[in-house]
């Protein structure tokens, strides 16, 4: 989801975004929605936007602009109170919620856009520095037997492991190597 952003970006927009698994937003998950219950990176519980934001901020680019859920603007703003956010819908389960219409949502993602661009002297980066703990709560113990075949994984207990990356960018990469990996499972 970060593809670029290593060649110089001056900062990213996360549009579309959602909350974390486990949480009551539209389509919530982080990462895959079959394998990953909850997901903690230096014992901060993480979803996608926390993830790629400090993946950015590893590399020095501030996230600027987010839009999604009402699920997702509240997780999120914590993290990054400098983003400037677009709230498109509000959850109402997973599968449910109220939007926007389309031509609304676009307008405001524009608009919000613009002005976090003329904004950009006043954003932050999102950082974890490494060395990374990363802690993996699967969906099932199945999974967290699947993915502790990898020797650098450590099984906690039924659905709980963890394992030590030297950078977020390498937690990340790991994280993605075993979401592939869960495909083993359907």
């Amino acid at each position: 989801m970060m593809a670029g952003v290593e060649t110089g970006c001056d900062g990213v927009f996360m549009i579309g975004y959602h909350g974390r698994a486990q949480s009551r937003g539209v389509l919530a998950h982080t990462i895959n929605s079959s394998a990953f219950a909850r997901v903690w990176l230096n014992g901060q519980e993480l979803g996608e936007a926390g993830l790629y934001a400090a993946l950015a901020g590893e590399l020095g680019v501030p996230v600027l602009m987010a839009s999604g859920d009402d699920v997702f603007i509240g997780e999120a703003r914590p993290l990054m109170p400098w983003v400037r956010y677009v709230q498109t819908k509000s959850a109402g389960g997973f599968g449910s919620g109220s939007t926007l219409a389309p031509a609304a949502s676009r307008d405001a993602i524009r608009e919000t856009a613009a002005q976090a661009v003329r904004e950009r002297a006043n954003a932050q980066v999102f950082r974890i520095n490494g060395p990374v703990n990363c802690r993996l709560q699967t969906q099932t113990p199945a999974h967290a037997d699947l993915f502790c075949q990898w020797p650098a994984l450590e099984r906690v207990d039924g659905v709980t492991l963890t394992f030590a990356a030297d950078s977020v960018q390498s937690a990340v990469r790991m994280l993605n190597c075993l979401s592939a990996m869960s495909f083993m499972l359907k």
